[in-house]
Formats: C-alpha cells, structure tokens, sequence
C-alpha cells in the first residue's frame, strides 16, 4: 500500500472509478405538431391560449375557449403525425362555461371529462366527439373547478372547486338517461383542499389487493388525508405538514413501487423543500396501514412546484425556478438538473383565484394559486408532458445506450466510460434498456466499452500536439492513457490492451513511453501479474533507459516469473545492484536460495536470512511448503562455511559469521534467537545452532577486534538461552570466567559506561548464575561498576552499602536521594532494613547536605523529624547548619511535599543568627513568615549583628513604634550627617544621600502605620511625624556655598515627601505652626520656607480641583441615568397584534368596556382577566399589581431567561431593558 501510494503521488496517473456520472438521464423533445396547432387555434379560430393538458394514450389540450385533442403516440415524437383529430366545443361554449380549467381521460380513453372556469363540468365521448353531460350541479355555484379525475372505476369521479371542497360524482345511465350523483368528501369550512389524486392501477395490477378500496389523496394547506371510496368512505390516514412556506404548493403523486419483494403502492406528497413517502398495504386481516418512509430532504432554497413519477425508483421534481430535478428515490441522489424556463409553462393562478366567478375564494388559497401549474403537467407511462403557452413538450427517460452516445457526441470519453461502468456493475440509476441475466447484461455493457475504449484510443493519437514541448505531449497522453489501462483490466482484458491498444500507441513515442510507466502501480498493486514477453521487454528497457530502478525492481518482484526473460533480468540486477529483485529471480525462477546470500550484505543479508529460517519468502510470500526444510539447512551450511568460494589466503576462518557480527552483533543474535524458538523440535536445526553459537564463542572471545558491546551482546544471548527451561545449548564456564576478566579489567579506562552496561544486562537476564559473585563483587569493586554492585547487594538485601555506591558513583550521585525516600517509603522493606538504611545516611549527613541541601532537608522532613537537633549536632560547619535550616524551614513545591515542621524556639534563633551572618537581606522575609521565635532573644540578635531593619521590625512588633523609629532614622541619618561635617564639597556624598532616600520610604511607612492606629488628638501631638521633618530640615542651615546646591535641592525634595505623607494625618495649621516655631526658621525670613509652604499649597489647589472636578462628573451621570430612566417609563406602546395573544379575542375600544387591557413593551397584549387565570400577575408589599408577559415567560423557561414584568396603577417597571412590560 505505501508503495502503490508513492507512485500514484508522481506523475503518472490513474483513474478514479469511484466518480459517480449519470450523463444526460431526460429526453427534451418539442411536440411540433401539437404545438403549431396550438399557435394556429390561437390564431385562425381564436381557440384562446391553452390552459390544460392531459396525456393517457392520446394527448388532450385545454384552451381558453375550446378542447384541442391530439393524435395518439406510442413511438418517439419525431415519428408522430400529432395530426388534430376533433375539437371539442366552440366560442359560444367559452363564453358560457369560461375557460378549460381541468382534464380527464378514464383508463380505456373513450370518455373525457372538463372542467371549466366557471364551475361547468362537461363528460364527451372520445370517439365521435359527442357531448355526453353537462353536470351544473355537481358543487356550490360560484366556484372554479380545480381538478377534475376519474378514479379506476369509470363510473366514479372526483372534482375539486376553488371553494376547497370535494366531491365525488357517480355516473349512472337509467332509462337511456345519463345522470350524475354528486356527494361531498370534504367539505372548505374545514380546511380548504388544492389538490386530489386517486391511485390508478395499471392493467398487470388489477388484481392487486388495494384496487378494490379506491383509495384518494387529498391534500389541504395544512394536512394530507388518504381516504378509501369503497365499499364506504374511510379516512385511513392523516398527515400535518407542519410549518411551511405558504406560497409553496401541495403536491401530490402514486406509483407502485416493489418494497421487499411485495410491489405496493407509495404515495409521493410535498409542500415547500421536503418530499415525504407514505406506504399503503394490506396485512392478513384485511387492515390498511400507512407507513411513512424516509422523507426527501430538497435543497433549503428550493420550493417544488410538482412531483412526477417516471418510473418506481425515479422522481421529477419541478421546482420554484423552473428546474426539472431527476432524484433517485432509494439512493436520494440527484441524477440530473434540467431547465425549462423556455417551455414558459402555464399556471393556473386564475383559476384558484376564481377570478370567472368573481373571485370569492381566500387569501390563503389565492396565495397557492400564484405558482400552481397542476394542470400543465402531466405524467403517464414513464413520460412527461409540459404546456407552455404557445407550445407543448415531451420528457422521456433515455436508455442506457443513448446516454452513453451522449457523452461521445460531446467527447467526454472518459464520463462515457465511467457511465458504461456502472451499467456494467449494475449501480446506475434510471436504467432503461438493459434486460436478460446479469451476465448477458455485462456481456453487451462490455462490448460497448470495447467500442468506446477504440474510439478513445484514436481520438487520442490523432488529438495529440504535433508541436510544443514534449511535456505537452507527456501530459496529453498521462491524461488518457491510464484511463484506458485501467479499463481493459477492470473488463479483464488483457489481450485488448497488450495487443490492439498497445499496437496502435506504440506508432507515438511519447504515448509508448506513458503506457508503459503507467503499468507500474497495477503491477504492484498485484492487478496485473502477467505481461506479455514483447511488452515486458520493452517495460524494463525504457525503465532502465530512464534510470527508473527503483520502478525496474518494483515490478520484477511482484511479476509472475514466467514472463520474465531470466538472463535479461539478472543481468540488469547484478549490473545495477537490484538485489530485492535478484533474490526473487534466484528463488522463484532457480529455486537457488544461496547464490543471493554471496552477494547481497548489510542489513538486507540478516533480513533475507531470517525470512529463509522462518519459511518466509524475499522480499512477500511464502517458500514453497516441500522446499522449507532445504532451504533451511542450506542457510545454515551457508553461515557454517570454512572459507568463501574465492577465498584468498588472507581469508580468516568463518568469514561470513564473522561479517554477519561485525555488521550489527545485535541483529544477527535476534535471528538466531528466533530461529531458536521457531525451531525447538527440530533436532537437526539444534545441531546447526549448536554449532554456530560454538563458532561464535571462537571468533568473538579469541578476537580482539570486537567491542565490549559486541562481547557483551553474545554473551547476554547466551544467557539467555541458559536461563530458559528446555535450553539444549552448551556452553563452557570458562568462557564466562574469560568475558568477566574481559569486562572488569581495571587497567583498561575506555569504554568504561559502555562496559559496565554490557556486564549488567548480562547479570539481567540471568548470567549472574554463571559466576563466583565473591569474586564478581571483587572485580567490580576495582573497576568502579558501582552499578553491578548495587545489582549484587540489593540480591543479598544489603541496602545500606547501596548507599556508599551511590556517593561514590560521580553520574548517580543525585539519585541517592530519591533511592532513600523509596526505600524509606514503600512496602516490602522491614523495620530493620529501613534503620540500617537510615544510621547509614545520618553517618553521611554532612556529605549528603553539601550534595543538595534542599532534597536532605525533605528526607528529614518526611522521614525523621525528630532527629532534626541530632543532625545540626553533627553538622559542625555553620554553613552547612545555615543551608540545612534555611531549607527545612522554608515552605517549597517539589516531587516529595515537604510536611510543615513546628521546630522549638531556640532553632529558629539559631536561624536567625545565621541569616544575620550569611544573608541578612533574607532576613526580614523570615521574620515576617516565622512566628515560632521569642521577641526579646530576636531583638538582641539582630542588634548584636546592627541588622537595622530587622531589629525596626521586631521593636515594632513589640508596640514599640517609637523605639522601631529611633532606629530606622538613627541607621538612615548617621551617614548622611558624617558626610556633611566631613565637607561639603566630597563628590562621595551623593551615595549617603541615596541610602536616605532609599530608607525613608521604610520610614513613612512605619509612620503610616503608628498614625493609623491613632485619633486626631493623639495625632496632632505625634512624636514620630515631626522629628522625622526636623531630621529633614535640620542639615539644611548647614548647607552654604554655591557647591551644596546639589544636595540642598534633594534634601528639599525629601522634606516635601515627608509633608505630602504626614499631611494625611496631621493637620495642615498644625504643620506650619511647627515649622514656624523653629527657631531656624522663626529668626530668618519667610522666604526661607517659602517654597516649603507654596508646595503643600500647590497639592492642596490640586487635591480641591479633583475633587470638584469628580463631584461634577457624578451629578451629570445621574442627571442622564435619571432622564434615560423618565424617558423610558413615559414611552408610549405599541401592540403586535389587535387581539389577546392567551384568548385570541379582539380587545373592544369602546371606553364602556369592562375589559382591562395590559401591553407589554415586547409588544403583546392581554386581557387582565386572561392573565389571571394563567397566574401571570402577583402582589408586591407596595400593593402595587405586578403582572409577567405569559408568551414570554413560556419561551424563555427553557433557556432560564428574565422575567418581563410590569407594575399596572403607576407605570414602573423594575428593568431598563426594552423587554420589561408596562400595565394600562
């Protein structure tokens, strides 16, 4: 499959069967003669336009005036007379009776039955012409016949009025006088009907037993019925619509159609895009069921105007735009789309309006009327014909033969053949024409694709480009030869495509060339297995001229061998490496399994061996069952070989094991394991094995030209073989001992991962039973394979020394503690064995925290909490004891959650203390996330180190904020004073200016938080706000000379922050009393804290103007809500419809009415009473009415929307959406 997908993805193609094509299904033809009678009625004795038509074996047309009657046809219409026989009526009968407006011929057309515009129904005799009854009674005056039809009896008749009633009209002839009964079906009060259809049987189907109840289907705007006329009227069956377009017009149709084996009858009905199918039978008991079957889903945009029976399986729909629409009704495909705008069809609108009797019918039924065309076609045999206004035309089904020429005509040669196919394989749809058994039937489809594969073949060799680029002509003949391939093979007719087809492409180089790529993918899809000598040779050639080797070997290994010419074919293998293809020339044609086996190497060698030792054929199938067992031994002779047929004297002994091993040791080993399996009752096959695995000990262990890897892979196959229960391999100890000293040398440091894996899936698989472990455990032990140790010791239970491999393994060092916590943690281990684990790590602890804090603080944590002082005991480096605390207080995500450890006060001290020294900016954090140290210890700690902040925090803590002060600014302010009595001029205080601007903000905060814990008294006498302003403005006097500007300025940028900041809590008189009273300030000029007292000014205009400027913004928010609000309470309503949507009784306008009536902003309205009784309405505690739209509340329960509600006395409404109702 991969192969045949990669050669359809180049350029050659094939043709894709799957393609559904119907051709041409409908024949068009114009019924000339018929129609220019038409034209000349019109013309010479003004006969009016034709207004019906309908067709039995003659063909009778309606006009405006008078009846036109056509010759009879049963040919094609070419070969028609349509010569007019009679002409029924006159001007004068048009006048009187109004146009024809329906037709009816009985089943042995002797009678004609006419319904006319102004409600006449006239019965004529066919033969001679004569008038037989005029029926004035029949219905209501003042209605248009619709329809009029004779029903299987032919003394029985249904009639149809615009007034939507029907009637059935029984002929009798007493006395010589012809009568007529008339008695109503259905009457228009009760649903206006627009449509009937009685079930017709046809003379094969007399005897069928639904004939003798005269079934007939009515159908109204809203309902189909199906009621019997006999013996007594009985509606059998009644079927809604449901919502439709109501523009779209009622259709109905009958046809016997086989179900089952059991041919009954199914009626055809739509209106608007769907087409429903109802099945009538008849059980044992006599009992008539109506079956609904699957309905036909139309197009969404379509709207049928008529539905027509051609035949059992077929249907032609008409739709809206005039579309003849060819559906298959068991597959519901659509064969065929065909217009027929041109025929300008004739619609009986004015006789639905009754527009000859004034037009007294209903809206709705005029509405119907619109595209009603009833009477304009007709379908009678598996034909159809349409009235348009000046002509009349003829639908027929084509055979199977003419659609097929249709396709040629046209040159669609390809369309053509897929038709013929599906003929051919019997999934055509509207078959006509093919008849006999199916092999008969084949028999003809195939000669006429024979027919059109020659026709195709010299279409394409004379349509071909004589000049252009050569990829022209390649994809010319690309496009249509494989087509032709594909066919001959599908007929199974190779000798038409190797000999007539092939003979006449071959005169074009190019078409040669493209027939000949394009047998490749059936040749390897395993279609075409045999291809004839001259062909073949012909295939390879041009393959290999066009360096297509790939293709050359794709083909020869899935050709039959006997048409291959055997010297050709391994000549060209041998000169172009083809070695798939050689071995399937040797073994198929030769039956030589072991002259491939001198040649091919590598990975195709182990493949090719392996598949001969299974019985499995190179490269697909299977060895023939007698030559299994030879083929077998003489592989194994082959690989057992002394020397090569043209050894040299250099050759080394086994030379083709010895390249099998070199090549890939694995590989070869799984061969000769799977042989070991598949052949474990086959003594001779055992001794083969035995001697390989003896010639493989000889070369791999005596040589040193192998890897460790390779030495390890035989030695752990061997192993294998050992360890399993029906082992029949021997293999000598010593050479166990021999590959051991190999492995554990320690003198050799290469490959040193390479072979402690090696020496470790060989103890896997069960070798450790081939050593002396004391002395395995010593040699591993000096190489370093820390692995094999811990093999060894976790067989003797000794988990404790696992650990001294890990910490002395440099690559697995890590993974010492998840070894630990699984050990620790699982099931299976004994107390015992978990302590020795355990002392074993606590006598490590020092080597495993400085190998990963973090992981030996969550064992202790999981595992031993308690041994938490033990282990900072031995931990004699504070370092070390700092990190191991640090990560065992600190809360962390990882694989192994660490449980929250409540460690006693004196730790956390000890913690603190360490932070305080290794990390003191860490320290604030902990503090503030601990709550297990004592305050006063805390306090002397950290001021032991003068960790400020720290100690800020904890004095705080105490509640002593003033305390916490003294030390934050005494910490900020110490070095910017030193800086000013050093000089003012050293460039280096710019730096302890930025320290104090770093902490004042720690400063304000504490501020911010003293004051917030205090009232306005307390406040105004705060001793925290103002010393920190004096500690600000304080440096300032000292500050002179043009150089201290710079610092000048940043100290007042400071002094302003600390006003902004304390101006929230004290207030602003209180503020500049206190600068006032300075006696810095208090001697000197106001100018000298101008700028001071214009700046806390300046933030106060600013605060004022947000401020008014928010107020402003709110009042007009709620000025436009409050006038929105107004204005949709006083919003006059208007009512959807003019009548209560729960009663649907008019509401009366009279203002004596004692009716309430409640409007609802959606737009419906009630009567109060009504929604009483629904319990719409309910009190408020206000003793206000609140009422809830009915309609709404019922839509929306299913979705859980709001309710619309109302209040009635005042007009409010609880929602501003335009959903909420209003009371009047």
């Amino acid at each position: 499959d991969g192969e045949l997908t990669l050669i359809l993805c180049s350029v050659r193609k094939t043709v894709e069967l799957s393609t559904t094509v119907h051709g041409s299904v409908l024949r068009h033809s114009i019924l000339k003669g018929i129609s220019a009678q038409i034209v000349s009625a019109a013309d010479k004795v003004d006969a009016g336009l034709p207004t019906a038509v309908v067709t039995t074996s003659p063909i009778v047309l309606g006009s405006t005036v008078r009846c036109l009657m056509g010759n009879a046809f049963f040919f094609s219409p070419s070969d028609l007379n349509q010569a007019l026989r009679l002409c029924l009526g006159s001007t004068a009968t048009g006048a009187e009776y109004g146009a024809v407006s329906a037709l009816s011929i009985n089943h042995d057309c002797t009678r004609l039955l006419c319904g006319f515009a102004k409600g006449h129904i006239t019965m004529w005799d066919l033969a001679n012409g004569k008038l037989l009854r005029t029926i004035t009674d029949a219905h209501p005056p003042g209605t248009a016949i619709l329809h009029v039809k004779f029903t299987d009896d032919p003394t029985l008749a249904v009639c149809n009025d615009s007034g939507g009633s029907v009637f059935e009209l029984a002929f009798r002839r007493l006395m010589g006088m012809r009568t007529c009964e008339s008695r109503c079906l259905f009457s228009g009060s009760k649903g206006e009907v627009c449509n009937v259809e009685p079930l017709f049987t046809a003379p094969d189907l007399k005897d069928h037993p639904i004939t003798q109840y005269s079934l007939l289907a009515m159908a109204s705007l809203t309902k189909i019925l199906v009621i019997g006329l006999k013996p007594s009227l009985k509606v059998w069956m009644t079927f809604p619509y449901g919502k439709t377009d109501p523009t779209s017009v009622p259709q109905l149709a009958w046809q016997f159609v086989p179900v089952q084996k059991v041919v009954n009858p199914v009626l055809a009905f739509c209106r608007g895009d769907t087409v429903h199918f109802l099945l009538v039978k008849k059980d044992e008991t006599g009992t008539i069921h109506v079956i609904k079957q699957r309905q036909l889903q139309l197009n969404c945009d379509i709207i049928s105007l008529n539905v027509s029976w051609i035949n059992s399986r077929t249907l032609v729909v008409m739709d809206s735009g005039e579309k003849l629409r060819v559906v298959d009704r068991p597959s519901q495909e659509e064969l065929e789309s065909l217009d027929v705008a041109e025929v300008q069809l004739v619609y009986n609108s004015s006789h639905f309006k009754s527009l000859a009797t004034g037009g007294n019918v209903s809206q709705a039924l005029a509405l119907v009327g619109e595209k009603a065309c009833y009477q304009s076609v007709c379908s009678y045999a598996g034909q159809m014909v349409l009235l348009g206004t000046k002509s009349a035309h003829i639908l027929t089904l084509r055979n199977w033969r003419e659609r097929v020429d249709c396709l040629l005509k046209q040159e669609r040669f390809v369309e053509a053949l897929s038709l013929a196919w599906s003929f051919h394989e019997g999934t055509a749809k509207a078959v006509l024409g093919l008849f006999g058994d199916p092999a008969k039937r084949k028999g003809v489809v195939a000669d006429k694709m024979i027919e059109i594969l020659f026709q195709y073949v010299e279409r394409s060799v004379k349509k071909c480009p004589e000049h252009g680029k050569i990829q022209v002509m390649e994809q010319h003949f690309q496009d249509m030869v494989p087509v032709m391939v594909d066919y001959c093979l599908q007929l199974q007719r190779t000798d038409l495509l190797f000999n007539q087809l092939y003979t006449r492409l071959v005169e074009n180089c190019v078409a040669r060339g493209v027939f000949l790529e394009s047998l490749e993918p059936y040749i390897v899809s395993e279609r075409l297995g045999c291809v004839t000598a001259p062909v073949m040779r012909d295939l390879l050639t041009h393959l290999q001229d066009n360096n297509m080797m790939d293709s050359v070997e794709n083909c020869l290994i899935h050709l039959d061998i006997t048409s291959l010419d055997i010297q050709q074919v391994v000549q060209m293998c041998w000169d172009n490496q083809l070695y798939d293809a050689m071995i399937y020339v040797f073994n198929r044609g030769m039956n030589d399994y072991i002259t491939p086996m001198e040649v091919v190497m590598g990975n195709k060698l182990l493949v090719y061996i392996s598949c001969s030792l299974a019985g499995r054929a190179y490269p697909l199938g299977d060895i023939p069952e007698d030559l299994v067992s030879q083929v077998k031994n003489q592989v194994f002779e082959f690989l057992i070989r002394l020397h090569s047929a043209e050894a040299g004297q250099e050759e080394e002994l086994y030379p083709y094991i010895r390249t099998l091993v070199h090549f890939h040791t694995p590989e070869f080993l799984n061969v000769l394991a799977l042989t070991l399996e598949d052949f474990k009752n086959d003594k001779q096959a055992l001794e083969y094995q035995q001697r390989i695995v003896d010639i493989l000990l000889k070369v791999m262990v005596e040589n040193s030209d192998f890897t460790p890897s390779q030495v390890g892979s035989l030695f752990t196959f061997l192993a294998r073989q050992l360890a399993k229960p029906d082992n029949t391999l021997f293999v000598n100890r010593k050479l166990f001992d021999q590959v051991l000293e190999f492995l554990c040398s320690p003198d050799d440091d290469s490959r040193h991962t390479e072979r402690q894996q090696v020496l470790l899936e060989l103890l896997q698989v069960g070798g450790v039973v081939q050593f002396d472990e004391g002395r395995l455990l010593g040699l591993a032990e000096k190489a370093e394979f820390y692995q094999i140790c811990e093999f060894l010791y976790e067989q003797k239970h000794l988990y404790d020394k696992i650990l001294d491999c890990y910490l002395r393994d440099p690559l697995r060092k890590e993974e010492i503690f998840n070894y630990i916590h699984n050990l620790l943690s699982m099931p299976g281990y004994s107390s015992e064995e978990k302590h020795c684990v355990w002392d074993k790590a606590l006598l490590h602890i020092a080597e495993l925290v400085t190998l990963d804090p973090a992981k030996s603080a969550d064992l202790v944590a999981m595992h031993f909490p308690e041994e938490v002082r033990p282990i900072i005991t031995r931990l004699q480096d504070d370092h070390l004891v700092f990190q191991f605390l640090r990560c065992l207080l600190d809360q962390r995500e990882g694989p192994h959650p660490q449980p929250l450890l409540r460690l006693s006060p004196d730790l956390h001290e000890l913690h603190i203390g360490l932070l305080c020294r290794f990390t003191p900016r860490q320290l604030p954090d902990f503090l503030k996330a601990s709550q297990d140290y004592r305050l006063e210890e805390a306090v002397q700690i950290t001021e032991q180190y003068q960790v400020h902040e720290a100690t800020s925090y904890l004095l705080e803590k105490k509640g002593d904020s003033h305390g916490a002060f003294q030390v934050l600014t005494n910490s900020a302010l110490s070095p910017q004073r030193k800086g000013v009595k050093r000089g003012e001029t050293e460039r280096e205080e710019e730096s302890p200016l930025q320290r104090v601007e770093g902490s004042l903000g720690d400063i304000i905060a504490l501020c911010h938080r003293s004051s917030q814990s205090l009232n306005q008294e307390q406040r105004g006498v705060c001793v925290l706000w103002f010393p920190l302003l004096e500690a600000m403005m304080s440096p300032q006097k000292l500050l002179k000379g043009p150089d201290t500007r710079t610092t000048s300025e940043v100290l007042k940028e400071l002094t302003m922050k600390v006003l902004n900041s304390m101006s929230s809590f004290i207030p602003l008189p209180a503020i500049i009393q206190r600068i006032l009273q300075d006696p810095v300030y208090g001697k000197g000029k106001l100018a000298e804290i101008q700028g001071l007292i214009l700046g806390m000014l300046e933030t106060f205009n600013y605060e004022q103007t947000l401020l008014e400027t928010t107020t402003s913004l709110l009042n007009h928010d709620l000025h436009w809500s409050l006038s929105h609000l107004r204005a949709a309470v006083s919003r006059g309503l208007h009512p959807r419809q003019d009548h209560c949507n729960i009663c649907l009784q008019q509401y009366r306008r009279r203002q004596d009415s004692p009716d309430d009536i409640i409007i609802f902003s959606c737009g419906h309205l009630y009567h109060c009473q009504c929604l009483q009784r629904k319990g719409s309405g309910h009190a408020e505690p206000r003793l206000l009415q609140v009422w809830s739209c009915y309609k709404c509340i019922s839509s929306q329960r299913g979705r859980g929307g709001d309710r619309v509600t109302t209040e009635t006395g005042r007009g409010r409404k609880y929602d501003l959406r335009p959903v909420n109702g209003v009371g009047w």
